[in-house]
């Protein structure tokens, strides 16, 4: 399994969920998600595939979808690929055209801006936002360590479209993972895309956050071992 982390989170945000699968003799590699452009993120992610050098699923959170969907298409190392509230886009979507197609998302209110010398700007959740946006069924001493430890994301990796002809979930059985309080990405554009991707399973769970690998890594996990064994769920 290859894991990749979305905007603002780390690699450590897998933690538990990894946790599951080395219990089920599982093998995990979490990605450093660079989180800097969706084909400059997905060629690093096709290194770490190629370094692996074997069959792999690829199993992405948040911005981390899109990665995901890039860096599969054509490669027949990836057998599956998981969604965890993740964004599955169609060829030249972008995570920001997604994120505006249902209305629910409060995240762009929870954001502090700043330029990077690279050009445009990157993007944070401010700190005092950040447990009720982001992981607000999370207690507050973890979230608070999760703000301090967040990725920033550029403003072009939110802007980028989907570059491949093809998305990677067209051709490659995907599963889908997410919480109905999901105020990031919302359950109504998440179901929408796990329908649109023919999804071979869906988990939608009750009163969980965005940060659904952290709150619900059991359920997580589950959608995981459902890809590796091909089983539908």
């Amino acid at each position: 399994m290859v894991l990749v982390h979305g905007a603002f989170a780390e690699s450590a945000s897998w933690n538990r969920v990894i946790e599951r699968l080395h219990g089920r003799g599982l093998e995990a590699v979490a990605v450093a998600n660079p989180l800097r452009s969706v084909a400059g993120d997905a060629a690093y992610l096709r290194d770490v595939i190629s370094g692996i050098g074997q069959p792999v699923v690829l199993v992405g959170h948040s911005y981390g979808g899109m990665v995901i969907t890039q860096a599969a298409a054509g490669d027949p190392a990836v057998q599956s690929l998981v969604y965890v509230a993740a964004f599955a886009p169609e060829t030249g979507e972008s995570a920001l055209q997604l994120s505006g197609k249902f209305e629910g998302s409060t995240l762009g209110g929870a954001l502090a801006a700043y330029p990077v010398t690279s050009g445009g700007n990157e993007f944070r959740i401010a700190d005092d936002r950040y447990h009720a946006q982001f992981c607000a069924d999370l207690e507050a001493g973890e979230a608070a360590l999760m703000a301090a430890t967040q990725r920033p994301v550029t403003e072009k990796a939110l802007t980028d479209g989907l570059e491949p002809n093809e998305a990677a979930w067209r051709t490659k059985p995907s599963w889908f993972v997410f919480g109905d309080q999901d105020l990031n990405i919302p359950a109504e554009l998440q179901r929408y895309m796990a329908e649109r991707a023919s999804a071979r399973g869906t988990r939608e769970i009750a009163g969980a956050s965005h940060a659904i690998a952290a709150s619900q890594p059991e359920a997580v996990a589950a959608s995981i071992l459902d890809a590796v064994g091909g089983r539908e769920g």
